[in-house]
């Protein structure tokens, strides 16, 4: 081999290398699940996620067009006084009962794919973490018959686990498998103390 040859192969491994690692460290992991997040946590460009500026140009509408028509609801929390891309924004009710969310004090939402082996590690930590702690709800959708609830939602892998709170809004998301006293401390901040 020439070394040309060898600093191809090289670069390939280096390169390969610290793909690995970075998605070893960000698997799993929970972020905000506010809209104005969406293109950093899941990959997307910044210029898609909605942000303050209405008149950024998405995809041949405008971000305003696109927060009425992905399903987000532009209502503002009443504490935020932010404007309609600010954490805690909802989700639309017609969306949430279209992917079989029912009222709960939260709800973990995961989307799955048929051949995704960690979305059964995902599927099991959930049901453990739903048993275990009264009004939470684990609801599996499948992404691939949901893709017009998978683009509003900015998913763009699978798993991809939303944690909803009792008004629809997403608090926490995560893809990849979180581990479980994870999952139980971000349920924390969101279920009444008993």
């Amino acid at each position: 081999m020439d070394t040309t040859g060898l600093m191809v192969v090289a670069t390939v491994l280096v390169l390969g290398t610290v793909a690995g690692l970075w998605r070893r460290r960000t698997d799993g992991r929970f972020v905000a699940g506010s809209p104005a997040s969406v293109g950093a946590a899941g990959g997307g460009s910044a210029s898609a996620a909605p942000g303050p500026a209405a008149e950024r140009s998405v995809e041949g509408g405008t971000v305003g067009n696109v927060i009425g028509s992905t399903g987000l609801s532009a209502e503002r929390d009443a504490g935020s006084g932010g404007d309609a891309s600010a954490a805690g924004q909802r989700l639309d009710p017609a969306l949430l009962a279209q992917l079989g969310v029912q009222p709960a004090q939260a709800t973990l939402l995961q989307f799955s794919s048929a051949f995704c082996a960690p979305c059964r590690a995902v599927r099991r930590v959930s049901g453990e973490v739903a048993a275990l702690l009264p009004g939470v709800r684990h609801v599996e959708v499948d992404a691939e018959s949901h893709l017009d609830a998978v683009r509003a939602l900015g998913i763009w892998r699978t798993p991809t686990l939303l944690v909803l709170d009792a008004e629809g809004r997403v608090a926490k998301r995560a893809t990849g498998v979180p581990g479980k006293a994870q999952l139980i401390a971000v349920l924390g901040d969101l279920l009444p103390a008993a």
